[in-house]
């Protein structure tokens, strides 16, 4: 038997061990953040594989190290195409590698558009559980993709009192449907379509933006409750503006700040990053303080840390090789 066996796991394999688990997955990327936070990571810049007949397609590299407990090194690969929801089929598919930190041979090689979403939600809700003021009376999301369906799950996990949702997207079946996947999840949610952006951003203190705009279309949150939290998840969708007129916290800044966000499109406007107040791992640890509460909105804009992807690779690929699944190739390496 091979001493470096390389299991892959498909999306069967990797949904079943996901489902159900919110709070674990939940913890799993708290823990990942206060690692990174540590400077007990490596993280190198994402490239982004782009096409010259296309500004909306792309597919992203983004290696990571992630040290402490973990000594894991990996890489997700995951590639973006908008157009695809037109031919019924996901926007984005991903894989993820996980290798062994001392021989740096592959250990695991995973379906990760799952563990993609997972961890982009549990982020989000993470953030909304350190940044909120108290439980939202309604919680909206804008754009009714995967991506929202699984912020959703993770919110209505964090925030289990809370049962009155409402949702905008440009397509009103896309609305409807997200409302239906909603309610199967929360037989006992209010779900309401909004008739307008500016309709849920007044009804909601919590928003969660999923979309796949890439520039701004948002000019102001002025619509919104004083002191409502913002996660920005598809980080393209608030103008320069809005950014500079709120509280900001960033997953990691100097991440967030490239690539066309409205991070990035505000410090070129300003020529500094002064306005970001800081990270949601040193608000963790305690190394920042949560800003004075004010009328302004509190925005989180989460890059989406390769770190994160790596932890839960691993709680998947660890609970395969405890319960079985998967499939395992004894001679892949020479």
């Amino acid at each position: 038997m091979s001493a470096n066996p390389l299991t892959i796991i498909g999306a069967a394999d990797v949904e079943a061990v996901l489902r159900g688990r919110e709070p674990e997955v939940l913890e799993t990327v708290r823990k990942a953040y206060e690692t990174h936070a540590r400077g007990a990571s490596s993280l190198p810049h994402s490239s982004f594989l782009r096409f010259p007949d296309s500004d909306k397609d792309r597919i992203i590299c983004l290696p990571a190290y992630l040290g402490d407990d973990y000594q894991l090194a990996g890489v997700k690969w995951i590639a973006s195409m908008p157009d695809n929801v037109a031919r019924g089929m996901e926007r984005a598919s991903a894989v993820v590698i996980l290798n062994d930190r001392l021989t740096g041979h592959p250990r695991a090689f995973m379906e990760g558009s799952i563990i993609s979403k997972q961890r982009t939600a549990a982020s989000a809700a993470l953030a909304s559980t350190v940044l909120a003021t108290g439980e939202p009376d309604v919680i909206g999301f804008v754009g009714c993709g995967p991506i929202n369906v699984s912020v959703a799950q993770f919110l209505a996990n964090s925030w289990p009192g809370v049962r009155q949702f409402m949702a905008f997207d440009l397509d009103p079946a896309r609305s409807r449907a997200f409302g239906e996947v909603l309610c199967e999840h929360l037989p006992e949610a209010v779900f309401t379509t909004a008739a307008s952006l500016e309709a849920l951003l007044r009804e909601c203190s919590m928003v969660s933006f999923g979309t796949t705009a890439i520039k701004p279309y948002v000019d102001d949150l002025d619509a919104s409750p004083a002191g409502a939290t913002i996660l920005h998840v598809s980080l393209r969708d608030l103008s320069a503006g809005a950014v500079l007129s709120n509280h900001n916290i960033v997953d990691d800044l100097d991440h967030v700040n490239r690539a066309a966000t409205s991070i990035h499109l505000a410090s070129t406007q300003t020529g500094n990053t002064d306005f970001v107040h800081g990270s949601l791992g040193d608000l963790l640890l305690g190394n920042v303080k949560l800003p004075e509460r004010d009328e302004r909105k509190v925005i989180f804009s989460p890059f989406g840390l390769g770190v994160l992807d790596l932890a839960v690779a691993d709680m998947v690929q660890r609970t395969i090789a405890r319960d079985g699944g998967g499939t395992v190739i004894e001679s892949f390496l020479p």
